[in-house]
């Protein structure tokens, strides 16, 4: 694998002899030390159909129920596994699943998607102060929708029925909290004190800001921007005064730290070098250590306040990780995660020079020659880039994940399995799975929350198909190195 890195390597070690004085004993018996981590692995253990036809079109080269940036589209509290997809007549059906059984019991909102868009995702929440399951579906770049449950749902899942009578109305505002005319990319971030934040974008693609509400257990409140919209950017093809911050994610580390990497999109077409590319530019990355109030770079300066007049925009010092121009394809919203030592990590995807210094066809040139890169941070602050030598062959994103050994897998296209242990320093990335027999569209959606709980890898993707013909709706479960008993799921009778 190739190994791109900015440190500037350990010092030498210098052996002192030591003079021992004292008679010499007899040789002990070697101490082994403690076992040695074991490598990444996977052993695949269960697979499901939450829908045999849920709705299938193409749009922005994604499809609805698939798009990976959708956050907790699929997700794991109690034992139990939840998931949020459209089905062919167009119905938003909430699905949930004992962890041990194959079968999926499912609900239908009083909601149909309003229009063929692949942005209109289902992103689902769970604030644990309360037990609730939250619901914010179908937008992009106007209002949303937003239900949740009755308290306890979550907390008590074997005590309650799953019906849409858990479920309130549907509304068009947070509980009577509006918040922009302009909404897209829900992301439901759980809080460790057991509330919610919903991250969003107000705007547009160019010109938008990145944004937060909060969920106590009790009521939302809006906290305002964070990122900023304004400035001049200039590249050697032209200048752009407005863009928007494309989140990888936004997510909390063990010790309570919120990361987010990112890039930016420039709304004039001028910076590129070719209109048919990306004008995404750059990977940056901030952090918050006050549930997203205030922002800090990779230094611990604050670049950004919420909901204040000092945003974090694309000129703030120490905030990109990894610079690179407009004319490369770079892609939004891939994906994020920390490790358990509270390291950031992110997968960026781009075509590298050496395939060319001008992308003039994003998805094409993606399909052809783009390349998936790890980027981290490591102990002493420096940043690190390996290229994962897998080629993507699409123009699509991949998903970022880690066991309880701090192996690294990363889920590309089509449902392929890659992974680097940590011992390596993330830099021996294989293929551990190739995607044989799932038929999957591309992206999927990534159970990020279940591998704390139980150490297995899940992911939900939809098999191909044409046109507007319905296609199944699946997921596949990997046990990871640590799982107790990797026991296949049983169906129920």
């Amino acid at each position: 694998m190739r190994r791109l890195s900015r440190s500037l390597g350990r010092p030498a070690l210098l052996a002192a002899a030591l003079l021992l004085t004292a008679p010499a004993l007899p040789a002990a018996a070697a101490d082994p030390g403690p076992a040695a981590a074991p490598g990444p692995s996977l052993t695949r253990i269960a697979d499901t159909e939450p829908d045999p036809e849920a709705i299938y079109f193409v749009s922005y080269d994604g499809l609805v129920n698939n798009n990976s940036f959708t956050k907790n589209g699929i997700l794991t509290h109690r034992g139990h596994q939840y998931a949020a997809w459209y089905t062919a007549d167009r119905s938003a059906v909430l699905g949930r699943r004992a962890l041990d059984e194959r079968r999926w019991e499912t609900l239908t909102l009083d909601h149909r998607l309003k229009a063929d868009d692949s942005h209109n995702v289902i992103s689902l929440g769970v604030s644990a102060a309360d037990g609730r399951l939250h619901v914010n579906m179908d937008s992009h770049s106007d209002g949303f929708f937003y239900v949740k449950s009755e308290p306890g749902l979550m907390n008590r899942p074997q005590a309650h029925d799953w019906t849409a009578d858990a479920f309130g109305p549907i509304t068009t505002s947070l509980d009577g909290l509006a918040l922009t005319d302009h909404f897209t990319y829900p992301r439901f971030v759980a809080t460790p004190a057991g509330g919610l934040l919903l991250s969003y974008r107000d705007g547009f693609s160019g010109n938008g800001r990145n944004a937060l509400a909060a969920y106590d257990g009790t009521r939302w409140r809006a906290l305002g921007p964070w990122s900023g919209s304004t400035g001049t950017y200039t590249t050697a093809h032209g200048s752009s005064t407005s863009r928007n911050m494309y989140l990888h994610g936004i997510d909390y580390g063990p010790d309570g730290t919120l990361h987010a990497f990112y890039t930016w999109r420039e709304r004039n077409p001028a910076v590129m070098c070719a209109p048919g590319g990306l004008s995404n530019h750059d990977t940056g990355y901030v952090r918050s250590t006050d549930d997203g109030r205030t922002w800090t770079n990779d230094a611990g300066r604050t670049v950004g306040t919420t909901g204040g007049p000092d945003l974090v925009d694309v000129h703030d010092p120490g905030t990109v990780v990894d610079p690179l121009n407009p004319d490369h394809a770079l892609m939004n919203q891939e994906h994020q995660a920390t490790d358990s030592a509270g390291r950031p990590h992110a997968l960026i995807s781009y075509v590298p020079g050496r395939f060319g210094q001008c992308a003039t066809d994003y998805v094409a040139d993606r399909k052809a020659h783009a390349r998936v890169f790890h980027v981290h941070r490591d102990d002493a602050g420096r940043w690190h880039k390996t290229e994962i030598d897998v080629p993507p062959a699409s123009s699509q994103r991949s998903k970022l994940a880690f066991d309880r050994y701090d192996n690294a897998y990363a889920v590309l296209p089509y449902g392929r399995v890659v992974a680097a242990s940590a011992a390596s320093g993330w830099t021996d990335w294989q293929v551990l799975f190739d995607g044989a027999g799932l038929d999957a569209f591309g992206e999927v959606v990534l159970d990020e929350t279940r591998l704390a709980q139980d150490g297995v890898l899940s992911f939900m993707y939809q098999q191909k198909s044409t046109g507007t013909t319905p296609s199944p709706l699946r997921t596949v479960d990997f046990a990871l190195p640590g799982k107790a008993q990797a026991q296949p799921a049983r169906s129920r009778p």
